[in-house]
């Protein structure tokens, strides 16, 4: 006879037994519980595991969460979904960081009960099965109180008097003794998955926000004068009439005086230069002081105040590196790489120099130094009203360095939030939202035609990724024009701002998008006469602006749930590959949005619109559309004729079933 060899194995120790359940695949879960997941505060967590065991008993599960700070769990229960597959939900209600995870133990009495009404159908003799269930209630009874004692108490007497089939059935059916049952029950064989996973919970700012960027300096709308934070404060309220919430300045330090940068990028541009505001620091001070041209740290705490009173909240730039003229140059000369002869190497990406830059050496000696400094300059911004950063290309920085400041930040002042300014390669954008980042810059800039939105929408929405990256869709930034806004077209702009704003929950535009600025250095997405160098001068009323669009569309924003969420997306065929044609629902499905948009900003396009009557609900239906507010009765297939010169799609309300 052979044996088996339990050599391998290591020796018994303690209490430890032989377990029942397994459990598996838990999601949502970032690599493995190596990342946090992500949440808003309000927004359900839907947990799912592959919970069983061996043989038929049935199981119980729930689902368990806690603050990360406290001791105690709560926890709501998880039903099963077929194939071994179970679900439950909790609501984080709080801003701040919690740990969930997944709790299964066998039923016992449930069990049991299971097989006693099957084997009393099969007309099986009960007998000590019945003995077998009164030994279950009694061990019941002696964890239960009050009205469920008095329950189960009364069960036992009612089947030690009368044990026959039928009446057995009758008593057992009262659904109050499985419910003590699971109640008061020792939690037979239960297992707990582990690790403890981690959920980020921000404020909904974090989900739903509409950014508009503008330099400080260019605000006089005098090309001779440097503008100020007074004449920024000037202009709140024309940010706040375009419907944004979220206002992005570049650097507001002292610009260093080396190299510094003229216009078009010319280098040592003169003393008349305003310089590049990313060559930050001089005799003036470094990362937590104010350019003297802008005004002072008061003028800045005034803008911001300035700002919140509006409903606008002042984001910040923070762009690790110096200029030559640092003062970190001079008093930590160890944080900066040299060369062979003893300077200090520039920054560059080649082809592009950047001669007014020093990059900063994360791999110093005096490493914790460094990084107590860098947190000190946030936490500085913080203590002056500052809770959204914009972080300047992350992705040539250390990703533990992120995940150490933002953790660090968010332990104290949960409601800041990160944006990460990475066009870079998909898994290192992908790892920087692991690592914490709020939100992140995203390749939507880039992504054009039908196919390219649709495939990276999904990406987005219904993949893992979901979990923990936040798209920030951008239309431009001071270093981008893209070559779909070259032309200048109002309609390639109307078109790209509808894109933005509607298939992602959180946008943003650089000024001058509003004037469709369009002129590009030949042959590249580099803006002519680049803000970066130069003050720029704008007329605010321009012919072929768009600013009542933008308007428009930001009030549709805030006035429809379906377009304060990202996951909730589905795309509907056309039979038009220029035609892209999607849905946006809210959660309780009370606000259904259709939207059909010319990809085309030059030629009038028409297709077939098919609509699923699950998603109307209804085979004929009204809609209103929210841009123009004309209405149009629909039902499963629809014609659209779509002319970019008067708007770029529709967006169709479900107001009325017919």
């Amino acid at each position: 006879m052979s044996s088996i060899d339990l050599s391998h194995l290591p020796p018994l120790a303690g209490n430890w037994r032989v377990g029942h359940i397994i459990i598996e695949d838990v999601t949502p879960s970032i690599d493995g519980g190596r990342y946090p997941v992500k949440r808003v505060v309000g927004e359900p967590c839907v947990v799912e595991a592959d919970i069983f065991r061996e043989g038929h008993q049935l199981l119980r599960a729930s689902v368990r969460w806690r603050r990360k700070e406290d001791e105690s769990f709560f926890e709501a229960p998880m039903e099963s979904i077929g194939d071994d597959r179970w679900r439950g939900r909790f609501i984080p209600n709080e801003n701040t960081r919690y740990v969930y995870a997944v709790e299964a133990w066998t039923d016992v009495f449930g069990s049991w009960l299971a097989d006693f009404i099957k084997k009393a159908h099969a007309g099986r003799d009960l007998r000590s099965d019945l003995l077998e269930g009164i030994d279950y209630l009694g061990a019941i009874v002696r964890h239960a109180n009050g009205a469920d004692r008095e329950i189960v108490e009364s069960a036992i007497r009612k089947l030690q008097q009368n044990g026959h089939r039928d009446r057995a059935l009758d008593i057992l059916s009262d659904e109050r003794l499985a419910d003590i049952a699971l109640r008061v029950s020792d939690r037979f064989g239960d297992v707990r998955s582990e690790p403890l996973l981690e959920l980020v919970v921000d404020r909904p700012k974090a989900r739903f926000s509409a950014w508009y960027e503008f330099f400080v300096r260019s605000q006089s709308n005098d090309p001779g004068r440097v503008g100020t934070f007074r004449d920024a404060e000037g202009r709140l309220p024309y940010v706040r009439d375009l419907g944004f919430d979220v206002l992005y300045l570049p650097p507001i330090h002292p610009i260093g005086r080396t190299n510094r940068k003229g216009p078009g990028n010319s280098l040592n541009g003169g003393s008349h230069a305003v310089g590049s505001p990313w060559a930050i620091g001089n005799e003036a001070g470094g990362h937590t002081a104010i350019d003297p041209g802008l005004g002072t740290l008061a003028d800045f705490d005034r803008f911001v105040s300035a700002a919140n009173r509006l409903g606008i909240e002042v984001a910040l730039d923070f762009a690790i590196q110096t200029s030559p003229d640092h003062p970190w140059v001079r008093e930590h000369p160890e944080w900066f790489s040299k060369r062979p002869d003893g300077s200090i190497k520039y920054a560059e990406n080649p082809p592009k120099e950047y001669q007014d830059i020093y990059p900063v050496n994360f791999d110093t000696n005096d490493q914790r130094g460094l990084l107590q400094e860098l947190f000190r300059v946030v936490d500085f911004w913080i203590g002056h009203g500052v809770h959204i950063f914009r972080v300047d290309n992350p992705h040539t920085k250390p990703i533990a360095f992120w995940e150490w400041l933002i953790a660090r930040i968010q332990h104290q002042h949960p409601e800041v939030i990160f944006l990460a300014e990475a066009f870079t390669r998909p898994k290192l954008m992908k790892v920087l939202a692991k690592a914490g980042f709020t939100q992140s810059y995203t390749y939507f800039t880039w992504r054009n035609s039908k196919y390219e939105l649709t495939e990276y929408m999904r990406e987005l929405t219904e993949s893992p990724v979901c979990d923990y990256l936040r798209p920030n869709f951008f239309t431009n930034t001071p270093d981008i024009l893209p070559p779909i806004l070259q032309s200048g077209s109002p309609a390639a702009f109307k078109l790209r701002l509808f894109l933005a704003a509607t298939l992602s929950s959180s946008y943003g535009i650089y000024s001058g998008f509003e004037l469709c600025e369009s002129q590009a250095v030949p042959n590249t997405e580099e803006y002519m006469n680049s803000e970066k160098y130069e003050l720029k001068v704008r007329d605010w009323n321009a012919p072929n602006n768009i600013k009542e669009f933008v308007a428009r569309m930001n009030r549709i924003r805030r006035d429809n749930a379906a377009l304060q969420q990202l996951v909730d997306l589905t795309f509907l065929d056309t039979d038009n590959d220029q035609i892209l044609f999607y849905a946006k629902t809210s959660a309780d499905m009370t606000n259904v949005l259709l939207m059909p948009v010319n990809l085309d900003p030059v030629n009038v396009q028409i297709c077939t619109a098919v609509v699923p009557p699950a998603l109307s609900a209804s085979t004929r239906y009204r809609v209103r559309d929210l841009l123009t507010g004309a209405t149009y009765d629909w039902s499963e297939r629809n014609y659209v004729r779509l002319d970019p010169a008067q708007q770029p799609g529709h967006i169709l309300r479900i107001e009325q079933r017919l």
